[in-house]
């Protein structure tokens, strides 16, 4: 197995184990939001369909709450700039 599917699986298990967003893995695995997203959506499948499955259902919640979460983050931001 090539370096590229290593990787693409351990980002995989990272966020199976994690709950993590894209941007929380690659800031972890210290590489690119673009590369992460690359692996997954495109490799993994390709090499691990059920692990792509379940990466897609986290990713698909993170996406269903991320006008939720910018939401609060930008209520909260201007809350700070009250006090």
């Amino acid at each position: 197995m090539s370096d590229v599917n290593t990787r693409a699986i351990l980002f995989a298990q990272y966020i199976i184990r994690t709950k993590a967003t894209i941007r929380k893995t690659a800031e972890v695995f210290a590489i690119s939001k673009s590369t992460v997203h690359n692996d997954l959506q495109k490799r993994l499948v390709k090499i691990n369909k059920e692990l792509y499955t379940s990466v897609k259902k986290i990713l698909d919640e993170h996406f269903k709450n991320k006008h939720i979460n910018g939401g609060n983050a930008t209520k909260e931001k201007y809350k700070q700039k009250k006090h």
